[in-house]
């Protein structure tokens, strides 16, 4: 079947674009979500139902629809979930949000486009003559699409060193995707656990141990030892950041830091910061967007990506009483001792090595930034000069209206990208805030080429 629009991947970057689409294409159109993901726009961060795993964007920036902000915080009151438009609700909650949404608009069958969902991963991709794209999927079939929007994610970040002689049950005891959250329900109550990366993953992984009963020792081994810092109880309104006109990173920085010490708060200036975000990245140079990369990113993220108070709260409380530890250090060896795993690490700044034991190692080391190595798709596609690579590994390459690139830095006609694997371009563009706001421009701009779409005053 020729489709007039294909999206490819099953996270909330597919599900945003999905009803993006379903809003502003005729009930002529037609629409392909080509996934193998059974949580379609749920994706790996609210597809969990612990209610400990928090958001950590308030409710009132958290709906699905740009031109609807409140769109969340209505869903929640619906509910009767008692979250404020300043609160934090569960990740459960706002997954069953987006598919409560989904399913709405699914409903409207006499005035949206045909809608089919495949289940199957695309391989390869090539263009036809007439301008379309045909995909090969994994079930041995085919599909045409005059337009697509690529939408695919991220994968699991690697062990940092790779196990030796870890064999048998206790290779199962290594976890490599912690959002598989089978693994909880076999840790004994007494067991010591160790978890690689201190980011927000890992408190939610802490903060799960928890739920299920889970009272022993939890190592925490990060090369900074770097935590993300709280929300404030109470919102303080954005501040508008006060910027040199230098593009410097240490001269920005300096100014930021001025302007905190002059008495803002520090969460009011990033909060202000925020919408000027995507530009500054594009005014940066290749050579001062990788030295942000290299010496600024780590503290960029546990400012910029903060907790909900009361989840900080119960994490300082488990560092203050010892249940919690966090080492600096640079992990070299994994290997099995008799019936737990040893590890050895450096310490951050120090010489030698420090031996350590645990019958458990959770990788929370975080998601891969988007790139290629992880998709036989765009592997193929790279093959084909149909995309081209960014040089910092964000993801492919795509122009200010999220065009992909080709080989020779060429617009492809009708071939999108949506979300992390647009980052060497937006930089911003993980987050929910953000993501809606560029499916809604990436359908606008598929819609305009499409007769019979919905008027302009509609969107």
């Amino acid at each position: 079947m020729v489709y007039d629009v294909a999206i490819v991947g099953s996270g909330f970057s597919a599900i945003a674009e999905t009803v993006n689409l379903l809003r502003l294409l005729p009930p002529s159109a037609s629409i392909a979500v080509v996934g193998d993901d059974p949580g379609f726009g749920r994706g790996t961060a609210y597809r969990t139902e612990l209610h400990v795993h928090r958001l950590n964007v308030p409710a009132a920036r958290m709906s699905l629809f740009a031109d609807q902000p409140d769109d969340f915080v209505v869903w929640l009151r619906e509910q009767k979930r008692a979250v404020p438009p300043d609160g934090f609700a569960s990740r459960d909650d706002f997954g069953r949000y987006i598919r409560d949404r989904l399913a709405s608009l699914l409903r409207n069958r006499e005035n949206r486009a045909t809608l089919h969902f495949i289940k199957a991963k695309a391989t390869a991709c090539d263009q036809c003559s007439a301008g379309r794209v045909v995909f090969q999927l994994d079930n041995g079939t085919s599909l045409e699409a005059a337009n697509v929007v690529l939408c695919l994610g991220v994968g699991s970040a690697r062990l940092p060193v790779a196990p030796t002689g870890v064999t048998g049950p206790m290779r199962e005891r290594i976890i490599s995707n912690p959002w598989r959250l089978g693994w909880l329900s076999h840790v004994e109550p007494r067991q010591t656990v160790c978890i690689l990366g201190s980011g927000l993953t890992m408190v939610d992984q802490v903060l799960a141990l928890r739920a299920h009963g889970h009272r022993g020792r939890i190592h925490v081994l990060s090369r900074r030892g770097l935590i993300s810092h709280p929300h404030l109880t109470r919102k303080a309104e954005p501040v508008a950041p006060e910027l040199p006109s230098s593009r410097e990173i240490s001269m920005l920085l300096l100014a930021l830091r001025r302007q905190v010490r002059a008495g803002a708060d520090w969460r009011a200036v990033m909060d202000g910061l925020r919408p000027l975000t995507q530009g500054l990245w594009q005014e940066l140079t290749d050579a001062r967007k990788g030295r942000f990369l290299r010496h600024a990113l780590a503290w960029w993220n546990i400012h910029r990506h903060r907790l909900a108070p009361d989840v900080f709260a119960r994490l300082e409380a488990l560092l203050g009483d010892g249940t919690v530890t966090v080492h600096k250090g640079f992990l070299q060896t994994i290997e099995q001792d008799g019936t737990q795993l040893a590890f050895a690490f450096r310490p951050r700044g120090g010489v030698g090595g420090i031996r350590m034991r645990a019958d458990w190692l959770i990788n929370c080391t975080g998601m891969e930034r988007a790139g290629i190595a992880h998709s036989p798709l765009l592997r193929q596609m790279l093959e084909q000069g149909l995309i081209s690579a960014d040089k910092r590994g964000l993801g492919i390459c795509v122009g200010g209206n999220a065009q992909v690139l080709d080989r020779n830095g060429r617009p492809q006609p009708g071939l999108f990208a949506v979300g992390a694997l647009t980052a060497g371009q937006f930089w911003e563009i993980t987050a929910v805030p953000d993501i809606r706001v560029q499916a809604r421009n990436v359908a606008v701009a598929i819609s305009d080429h499409h007769p019979g779409a919905k008027d302009s005053a509609s969107r």
